[in-house]
C-alpha cells in the first residue's frame, strides 16, 4: 500500500479558524501513513521538515494542506514524488464567512454563530475543511507517478522553416544562432518575399520617422553565409506526417521530391493582397486603369516609374483610399493593421521622388501601431501631404481623363471632390493559409489548421495566452501568416516562433508537455480492449493528437498531445486515463466527502473548476476576502473539456445536491486555453440531461458557467445564484441513501 504523508499548515489564518487536530484525525481516518502540522510550511524550516519526514517514513506521496496549488508550486517540489495540494487557505478560511445581521459584529468564537438550525457555522466550516483533507488523501492514493513519454525513434532536432520572406529568414537565423539546423523552403526562385521588392521600408528603430533600405538584403546575406541553414528555393512542401520530434516532411522541387526528418516547423509563408477585382464598385478597380492597389503602386515606386497606366503621363497627384474593401462584411471584415503606415510611407516616397507631387490620404481611422505614431506625426508637417478622416463616396472621370475622388464627412465637415492622376486602394492583407491548406498535414482531422472564425484564415493561435501557438503542436506561425504586422514586428514574431520550436524539441526530448501544462509528464493512456471505436476522442481532440486505424481504433501521438484531457472527458466507455488524473480518482474524491443527513438545509455542491481561468479567479476572490457559499467543494480539472459525464453521474447518484462546472469563456473575443474545452463541455450537456432523466432529477442541478480570469468580483454572485437555485429545487432525494 502507498505510504502517504499529510502536512497541514497552521499559518495564514488556517490555525486561527480551524481545529487542526480534527483535520489531522480526518487525514488519519482516510488512511494516511504520517500526519503533521506546523506553521509556515512554505518556509525553509517547513520544507526541511517535510523532506525529513519523507526520508524517515519512506513516503510515496505527500499532501500539502495549505495554500492554492497555483502558488509555491516550486517550493513544494520534491523531485519525482507526487504532490497533492489542498487549498485550505483560499478555498476555506479566506473565502467562507458567516452571514451577519445588520449591525452584528463577528464574535470571537464562530461556534456562537448558527449556520442552519442545530448546526453552528464553525461545525460547517470544519466539515468543509475535513472534506478537502479527505479528498486530498484519496487523490494521493489514486496517483501513480507519471512516466515521461519518449519516442522510440531518434528525435530530430532540425527545424523546417516554410517561407523565406523577412519572417522566414529571421526564424532560420534564430534557429541557427541557438545551435540547431534549419531547412528553409521557399516556393519562389529568390529569397526575400514581398519586402525584397520594396524600394524603402519604415525605419525599424528610433526615431521611427524615416525610410531606410529594406533590411531583407542583409538577412539574405546572413542566411546564405550560415552553414547551419540549408536553403531550398523553387520548392513546395507536399506532405507533413508524424509528430513533433519525428515529422516526415516531403518537399518538391524541379529536381524531384525529397523526404526529410524534422523536429519542429515554423510557418512563415506570409500574405497575399486581397483580390481587388472584387472592388470595381464603388472603387473603380478594373474600370479605370489609373486605379491601382497599394501593392501595384509599391512596385511602381520600386521601379521609379511614376507614370499613369492609362497614358504614360507623369503622376503629379495621388489619392490614397484607406480601408478599400476592409472593415467591410462583404469583403475583409477586419483591419489589416499596417495599411495606414504603408500609405504614409508611399506618400513620403512619392514626395521624395518628386517634390512637386501631391498626396491625399483619406482614412476611416488612422492606425499607426506603437511608436510609428512618430512617422505619422512627421508626415503631417509635409505641406504636400493632405490627410483627413473621410467617407469615400465615389469615383468619376473628368473630361481631361483625370479621376475625381468624392468624399464626405471630412474633418472640416465638408464634402470634397478632388481631381488626381492616380488612385491607390489600400486593399489589405489575406494570409496564405486562407482557403488554401498550404500546411499539407496527414492528420486524421485533415490538412491545414482548423478553421477558427476569429482568425479569418490566419494561422490560428491562442491570441490571449499563447500568441505563437497553432492547434498543431510543434508547428508555429510567424509573420503575416500569423496576423498583419510591420516588417519589424514580423522579425520579432519570427524570433519568438523559432524559440517556441526549440522549446518544443526540448520538451519532446525530456518527455513532458508543452504549454499550457509545461512540465506535465503524464499523458493519456488507452485501454484498447474496451474501446468501441466511437471516434469521439479523435474527433474532439483540439490538437489533432489522435489518428485512427482502418477499424477506427485511436492511434495516439503523445508528442502532439497538450495533456488537456479532452479525450478523457469525451470517452463514454471511460477507457482513457492519466496516471495522475483518472475516472477512479475523481469518483473516489466525491465519495470521500461526508454527506449530511437530509432535510437539515445543509446543501452539498461539487464544482469542477478549470485550472486556467476559473481557479485563478476563485483565488483572487479569496485574496479580496469575497464570500462564497459554504456548500461548494471545488475539484480543479485540467480543462472543462476534461470532465467526464461519469463523475456527474456518480455525484448525482451519490446524493450531491448539485454539480457546477466553471470554465473559460468561449466565442467572440475570448478563448479557452485548450481552445474548445468549455464549448465541448456545453455540447456534452445532452448526455448529462439523459443521466438526470434516468435518475429522475431536475435539470437545474447541473449547470455550466463561464468565467474570465478577471471576473473574480462577479464569481461569488454566480456561485450564490446557483446555491439559491438549488434551494428552490430542494435537497437531493438521494441524500442519505
Amino acid at each position: 500500500m502507498e505510504k502517504i504523508g499529510v502536512f497541514i499548515c497552521t499559518s495564514c489564518n488556517i490555525g486561527d479558524r480551524l481545529d487542526v487536530a480534527d483535520l489531522e484525525a480526518a487525514a488519519n481516518e482516510q488512511g494516511c501513513a504520517y500526519c503533521a502540522s506546523m506553521p509556515f510550511l512554505c518556509g525553509k524550516e517547513g520544507v526541511e521538515a517535510i523532506k525529513s519526514a519523507i526520508k524517515e517514513n519512506e513516503l510515496d506521496s505527500v499532501v500539502i494542506c495549505a495554500c492554492s496549488q497555483r502558488v509555491n508550486y516550486d517550493v513544494f517540489d520534491f523531485g519525482n514524488l507526487p504532490v497533492v495540494r489542498v487549498s485550505l487557505r483560499e478555498e476555506v478560511v479566506w473565502s467562507r464567512w458567516p452571514k451577519l445581521e445588520e449591525g452584528q459584529e463577528m464574535p470571537e468564537d464562530e461556534s456562537q454563530i448558527e449556520f442552519v438550525e442545530g448546526v453552528s457555522f464553525k461545525d460547517e466550516l470544519m466539515a468543509l475543511a475535513k472534506d478537502y483533507v479527505r479528498m486530498g488523501v484519496v487523490k494521493a492514493q489514486k496517483i501513480a507517478p507519471p512516466e515521461p513519454y519518449k519516442p522510440e525513434e531518434e528525435i530530430s532536432k532540425t527545424i523546417l522553416v516554410m517561407g523565406a520572406g523577412v519572417a522566414g529568414l529571421t526564424a532560420a537565423l534564430e534557429v541557427a544562432k541557438a545551435g540547431y539546423e534549419a531547412i528553409l523552403v521557399e516556393k519562389e526562385s529568390e529569397l526575400g518575399g514581398f519586402v525584397a521588392k520594396m524600394k524603402k521600408q519604415l525605419e525599424p528603430g528610433h526615431p521611427y520617422k524615416n525610410l531606410v533600405d529594406p533590411v531583407v538584403k542583409k538577412l539574405i546575406e546572413d542566411v546564405q553565409a550560415n552553414d547551419k541553414i540549408k536553403v531550398v528555393t523553387g520548392a513546395t512542401v507536399e506532405k507533413i506526417a508524424g509528430a513533433p520530434g519525428a515529422f516526415n516532411v516531403t518537399y518538391k522541387t524541379g529536381g524531384g521530391e525529397e523526404t526529410v526528418r524534422i523536429g519542429a516547423i515554423v510557418v512563415a509563408t506570409g500574405w497575399k493582397p486581397y483580390d481587388a477585382s472584387k472592388l470595381e464598385e464603388p472603387y473603380g478597380y478594373g474600370k479605370y486603369p489609373d486605379v491601382v492597389t497599394n501593392v501595384q503602386f509599391e512596385e511602381m515606386l520600386a521601379k521609379g516609374e511614376l507614370k499613369r497606366p492609362s497614358d504614360g503621363s507623369p503622376i503629379k497627384s495621388v489619392a490614397f483610399i484607406q480601408c478599400a474593401g476592409q472593415r467591410d462584411e462583404n469583403h475583409l471584415p477586419y483591419c489589416s493593421g499596417v495599411c495606414c503606415l504603408a500609405s504614409l510611407k508611399q506618400a513620403k516616397l512619392l514626395r521624395e521622388m518628386d517634390s512637386e507631387a501631391k498626396a491625399y490620404i483619406f482614412y476611416k481611422d488612422m492606425r499607426t501601431t506603437g511608436i510609428y505614431e512618430n512617422f505619422y506625426l512627421a508626415l503631417q508637417d509635409d505641406p504636400g501631404v493632405f490627410l483627413t478622416k473621410a467617407e469615400f463616396k465615389g469615383l468619376s472621370q473628368a473630361d481631361d481623363g483625370r479621376l475625381v475622388v468624392e468624399v464626405g464627412e471630412t474633418l472640416l465637415g465638408e464634402d470634397m471632390a478632388i481631381p488626381v492622376d492616380l488612385v491607390v486602394l489600400a486593399t489589405g492583407m489575406v494570409p496564405t493559409t486562407a482557403d488554401d491548406p498550404i500546411i499539407p498535414l496527414e492528420y486524421r482531422q485533415g490538412p491545414g489548421f482548423p478553421e477558427l472564425e476569429l482568425f479569418y484564415g490566419y494561422a490560428d493561435s491562442n491570441y490571449i495566452c499563447f500568441p505563437y501557438e497553432t492547434r498543431r503542436t510543434g508547428i508555429y506561425a510567424a509573420g503575416c501568416v500569423h496576423q498583419p504586422m510591420t516588417t519589424a514586428q514580423a522579425m520579432e514574431d519570427a524570433a519568438g516562433a523559432a524559440l517556441k520550436a526549440i522549446q518544443c524539441l526540448k520538451a519532446v526530448e525530456l518527455g513532458h508537455a508543452v504549454h499550457p501544462r509545461t512540465w506535465d509528464y503524464a499523458y493519456p493512456e488507452f485501454n484498447f480492449k474496451r474501446c468501441t471505436q466511437c471516434k469521439r476522442c479523435t474527433e474532439e481532440c483540439p490538437f489533432g493528437a489522435l489518428d485512427d486505424d482502418p477499424e477506427g481504433t485511436p492511434m495516439p501521438n503523445p508528442t502532439r498531445c497538450r495533456r488537456c484531457g479532452t479525450c478523457f472527458g469525451a470517452c463514454p466507455e471511460r477507457v482513457i486515463n492519466f496516471k495522475d488524473y483518472n475516472i477512479d480518482m475523481g469518483s473516489s474524491m466525491l465519495k470521500a466527502c461526508e454527506m449530511p443527513e437530509p432535510d437539515y438545509g445543509q446543501y452539498r455542491v461539487i464544482c469542477f473548476i478549470c485550472e486556467n481561468d476559473a481557479l485563478p479567479a476563485l483565488d483572487m476572490a479569496a485574496y479580496h476576502r469575497k464570500n462564497i457559499p459554504m456548500s461548494i467543494r471545488f475539484i480543479p480539472v485540467r480543462c472543462l473539456g476534461a470532465v467526464n459525464v461519469a463523475w456527474i453521474r456518480d455525484a448525482m447518484s451519490g446524493g450531491w445536491d448539485g454539480v457546477l462546472m466553471l470554465g473559460c469563456k468561449y466565442g467572440e473575443n475570448y478563448q479557452c486555453h485548450f481552445v474548445k474545452g468549455s464549448e465541448l463541455a456545453n455540447r456534452r450537456m445532452e448526455n448529462v440531461a439523459e443521466t438526470l432523466q434516468q435518475l429522475a432529477l431536475e435539470s437545474e442541478r447541473v449547470v455550466i458557467k463561464v468565467v474570465a480570469i478577471d471576473d473574480y468580483d462577479k464569481l461569488p454572485q454566480m456561485l450564490a445564484e446557483f446555491q439559491e437555485a438549488l434551494e428552490a429545487v430542494g435537497e437531493s432525494p438521494f441524500k442519505g441513501w
